[in-house]
């Protein structure tokens, strides 16, 4: 039997593998960012090990993800797609000047978008 706290460290434990190798970090190196050792990245990816709250909030941070998004937790927003996460993930990387012209350029399509449709 299967409890419903098991199923939910399963996905907590998938997102935050699958949210690693994204950003293709070993557990090594996420395992002396948290300051624990390797094998207990290993068993939160597994399952088989709780994550407490300051750990998951540095997870979030250095997975770029949200805390609701590693968690699995459902919310009444519609889910963002992954090419908009990793757009959103690469942007936050650019200087606020590169941003801006980021922005505008969206801002173009957008204006292009109804023509378009047309």
């Amino acid at each position: 039997m299967t409890s419903d706290k098991g199923v939910e460290r399963q996905v907590l434990g998938t997102r935050l593998r699958d949210a690693r190798e994204y950003l293709d970090l070993s557990q090594d190196e996420v395992a002396r960012v948290l300051g624990v050792p390797r094998s207990a990245i290993s068993m939160m990816e597994a399952g088989q090990r709780k994550v407490d709250a300051l750990e998951l909030k540095k997870l979030a941070e250095m997975y770029q993800q949200t805390i609701t998004y590693l968690t699995g937790a459902t919310s009444d927003e519609p889910a963002v797609p992954d090419t908009v996460q990793h757009l959103a993930r690469t942007a936050s990387k650019l200087s606020a000047r590169d941003r801006e012209e980021l922005l505008r350029f969206a801002q173009f399509l957008q204006a292009k978008a109804p023509a378009r449709k047309a």
